[in-house]
Protein backbone atom coordinates (compact mmCIF):
# COMPACT_ATOMS: atom_id res chain seq x y z
CA UNK A 1 0.00 0.00 0.00
CA UNK A 2 2.87 2.39 0.76
CA UNK A 3 4.14 2.25 -2.83
CA UNK A 4 0.70 3.15 -4.20
CA UNK A 5 0.46 6.37 -2.17
CA UNK A 6 4.04 7.34 -2.90
CA UNK A 7 3.68 6.68 -6.65
CA UNK A 8 0.07 7.65 -7.24
CA UNK A 9 0.54 8.95 -10.81
CA UNK A 10 2.45 5.84 -11.88
CA UNK A 11 -0.22 3.62 -10.32
CA UNK A 12 -3.03 5.40 -12.18
CA UNK A 13 -1.02 5.16 -15.39
CA UNK A 14 -0.74 1.36 -15.21
CA UNK A 15 -4.36 1.17 -14.02
CA UNK A 16 -5.54 2.98 -17.17
CA UNK A 17 -3.51 0.61 -19.37
CA UNK A 18 -4.75 -2.46 -17.50
CA UNK A 19 -8.36 -1.28 -17.74
CA UNK A 20 -8.07 -0.57 -21.46
CA UNK A 21 -6.46 -3.93 -22.22
CA UNK A 22 -9.19 -5.68 -20.21
CA UNK A 23 -12.33 -3.87 -21.33
CA UNK A 24 -11.70 -3.57 -25.09
CA UNK A 25 -11.37 -7.36 -25.61
CA UNK A 26 -14.48 -8.00 -23.50
CA UNK A 27 -16.56 -5.60 -25.59
CA UNK A 28 -15.29 -6.99 -28.91
CA UNK A 29 -15.56 -10.60 -27.77
CA UNK A 30 -19.08 -10.08 -26.44
CA UNK A 31 -20.27 -8.60 -29.74
CA UNK A 32 -18.72 -11.51 -31.67
CA UNK A 33 -20.12 -14.13 -29.29
CA UNK A 34 -23.75 -12.99 -29.62
CA UNK A 35 -24.33 -14.17 -33.23
CA UNK A 36 -22.21 -17.29 -32.66
CA UNK A 37 -24.16 -18.11 -29.50
CA UNK A 38 -27.45 -17.49 -31.30
CA UNK A 39 -26.36 -19.85 -34.07
CA UNK A 40 -25.36 -22.51 -31.54
CA UNK A 41 -28.72 -22.16 -29.78
CA UNK A 42 -30.55 -22.80 -33.05
CA UNK A 43 -28.42 -25.58 -34.54
CA UNK A 44 -27.15 -28.82 -33.02
CA UNK A 45 -24.49 -28.93 -35.71
CA UNK A 46 -23.26 -25.48 -34.73
CA UNK A 47 -23.12 -26.53 -31.06
CA UNK A 48 -21.17 -29.65 -31.97
CA UNK A 49 -18.61 -27.55 -33.83
CA UNK A 50 -18.42 -24.33 -31.81
CA UNK A 51 -18.35 -25.71 -28.27
CA UNK A 52 -15.40 -28.11 -28.71
CA UNK A 53 -13.54 -25.48 -30.75
CA UNK A 54 -14.11 -22.89 -28.01
CA UNK A 55 -12.82 -25.35 -25.42
CA UNK A 56 -9.67 -25.93 -27.46
CA UNK A 57 -9.07 -22.19 -27.83
CA UNK A 58 -9.39 -21.64 -24.10
CA UNK A 59 -6.79 -24.32 -23.35
CA UNK A 60 -4.09 -22.48 -25.35
CA UNK A 61 -1.68 -20.87 -22.85
CA UNK A 62 -2.11 -17.10 -22.88
CA UNK A 63 1.62 -16.37 -23.09
CA UNK A 64 1.92 -18.62 -26.15
CA UNK A 65 -0.95 -16.84 -27.87
CA UNK A 66 0.46 -13.40 -27.02
CA UNK A 67 3.88 -14.34 -28.42
CA UNK A 68 2.54 -15.86 -31.63
CA UNK A 69 -0.01 -13.10 -32.37
CA UNK A 70 2.58 -10.68 -33.90
CA UNK A 71 3.65 -13.43 -36.28
CA UNK A 72 0.08 -14.20 -37.30
CA UNK A 73 -1.13 -10.64 -37.89
CA UNK A 74 2.16 -8.90 -38.68
CA UNK A 75 2.42 -6.25 -35.96
CA UNK A 76 5.22 -5.21 -33.63
CA UNK A 77 5.75 -7.21 -30.45
CA UNK A 78 5.04 -4.16 -28.25
CA UNK A 79 1.75 -3.31 -29.93
CA UNK A 80 -1.21 -3.54 -27.51
CA UNK A 81 -3.14 -5.51 -30.10
CA UNK A 82 -0.94 -8.49 -29.18
CA UNK A 83 -2.74 -8.61 -25.83
CA UNK A 84 -6.14 -7.54 -27.12
CA UNK A 85 -6.43 -10.24 -29.81
CA UNK A 86 -5.72 -13.22 -27.49
CA UNK A 87 -8.12 -11.85 -24.88
CA UNK A 88 -10.81 -11.43 -27.55
CA UNK A 89 -10.29 -15.09 -28.42
CA UNK A 90 -10.66 -16.13 -24.77
CA UNK A 91 -13.75 -13.92 -24.33
CA UNK A 92 -15.45 -15.43 -27.36
CA UNK A 93 -14.53 -18.93 -26.18
CA UNK A 94 -16.16 -18.26 -22.80
CA UNK A 95 -19.17 -16.31 -24.03
CA UNK A 96 -20.33 -18.52 -26.92
CA UNK A 97 -21.56 -21.23 -24.57
CA UNK A 98 -23.02 -18.68 -22.13
CA UNK A 99 -25.02 -16.93 -24.84
CA UNK A 100 -26.16 -20.20 -26.41
CA UNK A 101 -27.30 -21.65 -23.08
CA UNK A 102 -29.02 -18.39 -22.15
CA UNK A 103 -30.99 -18.27 -25.40
CA UNK A 104 -31.84 -21.96 -25.20
CA UNK A 105 -33.30 -21.36 -21.73
CA UNK A 106 -35.88 -18.82 -22.96
CA UNK A 107 -39.31 -20.41 -22.28
CA UNK A 108 -40.82 -22.00 -25.36
CA UNK A 109 -44.29 -20.64 -24.60
CA UNK A 110 -42.91 -17.08 -24.64
CA UNK A 111 -41.26 -17.69 -28.02
CA UNK A 112 -44.48 -19.21 -29.36
CA UNK A 113 -46.50 -16.23 -28.11
CA UNK A 114 -44.11 -13.78 -29.80
CA UNK A 115 -44.34 -15.74 -33.05
CA UNK A 116 -48.13 -15.78 -32.82
CA UNK A 117 -48.11 -12.00 -32.42
CA UNK A 118 -46.25 -11.70 -35.72
CA UNK A 119 -42.77 -10.92 -34.41
CA UNK A 120 -40.13 -11.37 -37.09
CA UNK A 121 -36.94 -13.24 -36.06
CA UNK A 122 -34.77 -10.13 -35.61
CA UNK A 123 -37.42 -8.21 -33.68
CA UNK A 124 -38.15 -11.22 -31.51
CA UNK A 125 -34.45 -11.65 -30.75
CA UNK A 126 -33.97 -8.00 -29.79
CA UNK A 127 -37.18 -7.54 -27.79
CA UNK A 128 -37.92 -11.00 -26.39
CA UNK A 129 -35.20 -13.64 -26.63
CA UNK A 130 -32.10 -11.63 -25.75
CA UNK A 131 -33.67 -9.60 -22.90
CA UNK A 132 -34.90 -12.82 -21.26
CA UNK A 133 -31.45 -14.37 -21.77
CA UNK A 134 -29.68 -11.46 -20.06
CA UNK A 135 -29.35 -12.94 -16.55
CA UNK A 136 -27.36 -15.95 -17.78
CA UNK A 137 -25.52 -13.85 -20.36
CA UNK A 138 -24.47 -11.28 -17.75
CA UNK A 139 -23.24 -14.09 -15.50
CA UNK A 140 -21.01 -15.34 -18.32
CA UNK A 141 -19.85 -11.79 -19.04
CA UNK A 142 -18.82 -11.37 -15.40
CA UNK A 143 -16.66 -14.48 -15.60
CA UNK A 144 -15.08 -13.36 -18.86
CA UNK A 145 -14.36 -9.87 -17.52
CA UNK A 146 -12.72 -11.04 -14.31
CA UNK A 147 -10.75 -13.63 -16.29
CA UNK A 148 -9.49 -10.95 -18.69
CA UNK A 149 -8.46 -8.65 -15.86
CA UNK A 150 -6.34 -11.41 -14.39
CA UNK A 151 -4.80 -12.49 -17.72
CA UNK A 152 -3.81 -9.00 -18.90
CA UNK A 153 -0.83 -9.12 -16.55
CA UNK A 154 0.71 -11.92 -18.63
CA UNK A 155 1.37 -9.33 -21.32
CA UNK A 156 4.10 -7.88 -19.10
CA UNK A 157 6.31 -10.75 -20.24
CA UNK A 158 6.50 -9.07 -23.66
CA UNK A 159 6.63 -5.51 -22.30
CA UNK A 160 2.88 -4.88 -21.94
CA UNK A 161 0.28 -5.66 -19.36
CA UNK A 162 -0.68 -2.84 -16.98
CA UNK A 163 -0.31 -4.16 -13.45
CA UNK A 164 1.84 -6.95 -14.83
CA UNK A 165 4.58 -4.38 -15.32
CA UNK A 166 4.58 -3.78 -11.58
CA UNK A 167 5.01 -7.52 -11.03
CA UNK A 168 8.02 -7.82 -13.33
CA UNK A 169 9.62 -4.58 -12.14
CA UNK A 170 9.06 -5.59 -8.53
CA UNK A 171 10.67 -9.01 -9.00
CA UNK A 172 13.60 -7.55 -10.93
CA UNK A 173 14.33 -4.94 -8.23
CA UNK A 174 13.29 -7.08 -5.26
CA UNK A 175 10.59 -4.51 -4.47
CA UNK A 176 7.84 -6.40 -2.68
CA UNK A 177 5.72 -3.25 -2.27
CA UNK A 178 5.52 -2.83 -6.05
CA UNK A 179 4.44 -6.45 -6.51
CA UNK A 180 1.85 -6.03 -3.76
CA UNK A 181 0.57 -2.85 -5.44
CA UNK A 182 0.02 -4.74 -8.68
CA UNK A 183 -1.76 -7.53 -6.84
CA UNK A 184 -4.01 -5.13 -4.96
CA UNK A 185 -4.81 -3.23 -8.14
CA UNK A 186 -5.75 -6.41 -10.00
CA UNK A 187 -8.00 -7.71 -7.23
CA UNK A 188 -9.72 -4.37 -6.64
CA UNK A 189 -10.27 -3.80 -10.37
CA UNK A 190 -11.75 -7.29 -10.75
CA UNK A 191 -14.08 -6.77 -7.78
CA UNK A 192 -15.22 -3.37 -9.07
CA UNK A 193 -15.85 -4.69 -12.58
CA UNK A 194 -17.76 -7.70 -11.25
CA UNK A 195 -19.84 -5.51 -8.95
CA UNK A 196 -20.61 -3.07 -11.77
CA UNK A 197 -21.77 -5.85 -14.09
CA UNK A 198 -23.88 -7.34 -11.30
CA UNK A 199 -25.55 -3.95 -10.80
CA UNK A 200 -26.09 -3.51 -14.54
CA UNK A 201 -27.63 -6.97 -14.71
CA UNK A 202 -30.03 -6.18 -11.89
CA UNK A 203 -31.04 -2.88 -13.49
CA UNK A 204 -31.64 -4.48 -16.88
CA UNK A 205 -33.62 -7.44 -15.51
CA UNK A 206 -36.05 -6.10 -12.86
CA UNK A 207 -38.39 -9.02 -13.52
CA UNK A 208 -35.76 -11.41 -12.18
CA UNK A 209 -35.87 -9.69 -8.78
CA UNK A 210 -39.68 -9.71 -8.78
CA UNK A 211 -39.64 -13.42 -9.59
CA UNK A 212 -37.53 -14.16 -6.51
Amino acid sequence: MTWIFENWERFWEVTAVHLRLSVVPVLIGFVLAIPLGWWASRSNTARAVLFPFANVLFTIPSIALIVITPVLIGVKILDEINVIVPLVVYTVALMVRAVADALAAVPGNVVAAANAMGFRPLRRFLTVDFPLALPVTIAGLRVATVSNISMVSVGALVGLGGYGQLFTEGYQTDNTDKVLAGLIGTVVLALLADGLLLLVGRLLTPWARVGR
